[in-house]
């Protein structure tokens, strides 16, 4: 058990799922005030400001460079894994999602024609990828996460260690 304790524990998992879970919560805000309506699938979906996937990587990187410095194999890791989900973000995922809105458009052309073969009943998931100005945010809020839960974590550390002392 002590394993589980480890895991929910573990400052980088935290620091890297917070940043997740704030990036997913004003995407979801964000898309409610410019549509209209609160869509939930926006709260677990891909796609949309900001980007999930940029602020959990940068989150991730920007605290391994705080605890270990830039030199340490910890940050080089991570910075590499954060510049290829950022640059896949933008590339190969928004053009997925361009893709998907025109397969999307075209079965339902073909559906409206009354053809006699029939395509599958299949919609591509159309927000997958990102915009260069999604990914900045997401680096942004990745990079703020990682400052106050780094400034958090060793508040803590710091009270734990005067109680200790007084006790």
């Amino acid at each position: 058990m002590e394993w589980f304790w480890e895991l929910v524990g573990n400052p980088y998992l935290i620091t890297a799922l917070s940043a997740w879970f704030l990036a997913q919560v004003l995407k979801t805000i964000l898309y409610a005030v410019m549509n209209g309506g609160l869509s939930l699938e926006r709260l677990f979906g891909d796609g949309g400001m900001p980007s999930g996937h940029s602020a959990t990587v940068t989150s991730l990187a920007v605290f391994c460079a705080l605890m270990h410095g830039t030199g340490s194999h910890e940050f080089a890791v991570s910075a590499i894994l954060a510049i290829i989900v950022c640059h896949d973000a933008m590339g190969v995922r928004q053009e997925t999602g361009k893709q998907a809105v025109l397969i999307n458009e075209l079965v339902d052309i073909v559906e409206k024609l009354k053809v006699e073969h029939r395509l599958p009943a299949i919609e591509l998931k159309e927000f997958v990828g990102h915009t260069p100005l999604q990914v900045a945010a997401g680096i942004c809020l990745g990079f703020l996460d990682a400052m106050a839960m780094y400034f958090l974590v060793f508040a803590l550390q710091s009270l734990w260690h005067c109680s200790i002392i007084i006790l």
